[in-house]
């Protein structure tokens, strides 16, 4: 079953994954997150549930590289 992603701007998403909006405009930028438009303010959307996952498999990557 495939749903809709949940389409937030960087700002909101910087909030909810504790990244950097700058962070995750780089991603956008090198392709690891997809860039799904603009809202009606002009600020790029992402998928929130794909922004989230990435965070932690950083993360989860950081700590392993820590070990």
């Amino acid at each position: 079953m495939h749903t809709q992603p949940l389409l937030v701007d960087l700002y909101a998403a910087a909030v909810r994954t504790g990244a950097r909006p700058a962070t995750l405009r780089v991603w956008v930028h090198r392709g690891h997150l997809d860039h799904h438009g603009y809202d009606s303010e002009g600020r790029v959307l992402i998928d929130l549930d794909a922004a989230v996952r990435l965070v932690e498999q950083k993360a989860g990557a950081t700590r392993a590289n820590a070990a």
